[in-house]
């Protein structure tokens, strides 16, 4: 089944120097397992490929439901040297909030997860 990460969780996003920081808050707690399992570091980089020239990282924070990643590259040198329009990283949260996970049939109806709209 295809599931909106906007449907499973909440995006926060910003910068420090060149790198976008973006944390991905799952909206129900029973939902954060399927995020650690299924929004991996090779999804964000692959989804993120276009507009960043470095590595992502990945940082697992199970006492607030949540994973924060970091993504290097993205802000062409950050908000004092980008002639970017968004040089502070905001924009990265909404754009994080657009991928779309794959997630087996049978996993996404025991958690009872909205579908994709087609």
């Amino acid at each position: 089944m295809k599931v909106r990460l906007l449907d499973l969780a909440h995006a926060r996003s910003g910068d420090k120097g060149d790198t976008a920081n973006v944390g991905v808050i799952a909206l129900k707690p029973e939902w954060y397992p399927l995020l650690v399992k299924h929004l991996t570091l090779d999804r964000v980089a692959a989804h993120f490929r276009d507009v960043i020239t470095g590595t992502v990282e990945r940082f697992e924070l199970p006492n607030l439901k949540a994973l924060n990643f970091l993504l290097h590259g993205a802000l062409d040198g950050g908000g004092t040297l980008s002639l970017k329009t968004d040089a502070q990283g905001k924009v990265f949260s909404t754009a994080m909030l657009r991928l779309v996970l794959d997630v087996p049939d049978a996993e996404a109806a025991s958690l009872g997860l909205p579908a994709a709209p087609k």
